[in-house]
């Protein structure tokens, strides 16, 4: 059976057919000692594997530039400049497409979807193609900024489509540009300094949201990966213990009493663990066997921060309704999604592919 998914491109919405990443502090972004061409080589190549010795892999983005707010640099914040090419079903685009509505940036940035699940060649685009080039695989395009690219064609992509090359394809850095180098383009309350709060990293925080990203991402982002790749009962037992003492954590964390988890404000933090807590009960616990406790039953506190965030659609509220927006249309196929995944990556596409019905309910109301 086949499912429709939006198409953003800008603004607006098309409807199309479906066919059947690491923690890092982004400091001050400037670019200007770059050459302004056309396809610049400077990805970091990686010919990593997603195995060894039954541990799961995951290397280090390539393309690591940054767009900047000073009118200058090699990508300085322009409107209609820029594009971010995401899949829904991967939490680290998720992440970005959170941002991009968060800050209010639809108008500013584009938007390009492939398909929520990999082909043969990884990523691809629906039967229209690539609205930039036409191209049908993520690869292609990765080829067009690299013609020597070797890694992993990854998203999402931060794409500037002056200089038809890839800007940066590490979420923890996109975002981070996303806060602050196009406000000057944005009305004052959406501008990271009048945001609730003073903004999603703000600078009294900092220290906090840097601590807790680094080991959330190393247990629970990531864990997730390390325990639903493994192909070793070690790789599996070294790794899904771990993540259920940040849970365990992260429900102390929340024991405040606050909405979010640095307090009355949405930051950086919340936005990084949500991508990896809205999949878990749909995906990780049934699919990676992240299975010694569910979100829903289990963690009071971290189930009632989830709803909250994900509930709120109010598009003129704190969180613009992004959360809602950028998971219910595709929470349905997270399940699939992820089997999908494992059976390539750890059953190398052998045997009968198994996909769970449940959970009867994706996501519980708020109480």
């Amino acid at each position: 059976m086949s499912h429709k998914y939006p198409y953003v491109f800008g603004s607006s919405i098309l409807m199309i057919i479906q066919l059947p990443r690491a923690a890092i502090t982004l400091t001050t972004a400037t670019t200007t000692a770059l050459p302004l061409v056309r396809r610049l080589s400077i990805a970091r190549m990686t010919t990593q594997s997603y195995q060894r010795n039954g541990n799961f892999t995951r290397p280090d983005s390539a393309f690591r530039r940054f767009i900047s707010k000073d009118p200058t640099s090699t990508f300085p914040a322009e409107k209609g400049r820029y594009a971010l090419y995401v899949s829904p079903g991967c939490p680290w685009a998720h992440r970005t497409i959170i941002v991009r509505i968060l800050k209010g940036l639809e108008s500013l940035i584009d938007l390009y979807l492939v398909q929520p699940r990999m082909g043969p060649e990884g990523w691809y685009f629906s039967h229209e193609g690539d609205p930039l080039h036409g191209f049908k695989t993520l690869k292609e395009l990765y080829h067009l900024a690299d013609p020597n690219f070797s890694g992993r064609y990854t998203v999402p992509v931060l794409w500037d489509k002056k200089t038809d090359t890839i800007v940066n394809n590490e979420s923890s850095e996109i975002i981070r540009m996303l806060y602050s180098e196009f406000d000057h383009l944005l009305p004052d309350h959406l501008r990271e300094p009048n945001r609730p709060g003073g903004g999603l990293y703000p600078e009294k925080l900092r220290e906090e949201i840097d601590a807790m990203n680094e080991w959330v991402y190393n247990t629970v982002n990531n864990g997730v990966y390390k325990t639903g790749f493994a192909t070793t009962q070690e790789a599996y037992e070294k790794n899904v213990f771990p993540i259920f003492d940040s849970l365990d954590r992260l429900e102390g964390i929340l024991g405040h009493g606050k909405p979010y988890l640095l307090g009355d404000h949405v930051t950086e933090a919340d936005v990084r663990l949500y991508t990896t807590i809205v999949r878990f009960d749909v995906a990780y616990h049934p699919v990676f066997l992240c299975n010694l406790k569910s979100i829903r039953h289990d963690y009071p506190r971290l189930h009632l921060w989830l709803r909250r965030l994900y509930w709120d659609a109010d598009e003129d509220g704190e969180t613009r309704g992004a959360f809602f927006k950028s998971t219910e249309p595709y929470l349905n196929l997270y399940g699939g999604g992820y089997a999908e995944a494992r059976h390539k990556i750890v059953f190398k596409d052998a045997g009968p592919l198994v996909i769970p019905a449940g959970p009867a309910v994706l996501i519980e109301p708020l109480p």
